[in-house]
This record gives structure tokens, C-alpha cells and sequence, in this order.
């Protein structure tokens, strides 16, 4: 990882485009209820909160081994949501 710049706009990138996945899908599923898209959503939102948090959080000793948790902890909670986002259908 180049540093924390790129992080938090790695972050900022993947929870973006979960959230523009979920009001597409509901774009396009006009018909449909909108009430798991909107959890998605606030899921996502919550999850930026906590990742960013993370990331300006100045206590932290081993700063290297923290970013590869928080980039760690990032990909397995999107891949969570995506996951929950195909799976709407």
C-alpha cells in the first residue's frame, strides 16, 4: 500500500460503488421493495464511518500492520456486500 491517501480513496471508491450498485438495482427494479437496498446502503455508509475511523485513528503503534488490517477488513466487508447485493434478486 502506497499510503494513507490512497487507502481512504480505496475506501471511499468501494463503498461509492456498492452504493450506486444498490440505487441502480433499485432503478431498475422499480416494482420491487426498496427496504433491503436501503439496509445495503446504511450498511455501507456504517462500515465507511468505521474504516475511516480506523484509519485516522493516531494510537495506533505498528501503523504499517493496521493499514493491512483496515485494507483487509475493507475487502471482506465489500465483498460481504456485494455478495448481499447479488443476491437480491
Amino acid at each position: 500500500m502506497a499510503n494513507v491517501r490512497d487507502l481512504k480513496k480505496d475506501i471511499n471508491y468501494v463503498l461509492g460503488d456498492i452504493i450506486e450498485a444498490a440505487y441502480v438495482w433499485e432503478y431498475t427494479h422499480t416494482g420491487k421493495d426498496t427496504k433491503k437496498t436501503e439496509a445495503i446502503v446504511d450498511e455501507a455508509i456504517e462500515t465507511f464511518d468505521e474504516l475511516i475511523a480506523k484509519v485516522n485513528d493516531k494510537t495506533v503503534e505498528n501503523k504499517k500492520a493496521h493499514f493491512k488490517q483496515v485494507n483487509a477488513e475493507l475487502e471482506t466487508k465489500g465483498r460481504a456486500l456485494i455478495e448481499k447485493l447479488n443476491n437480491l434478486g
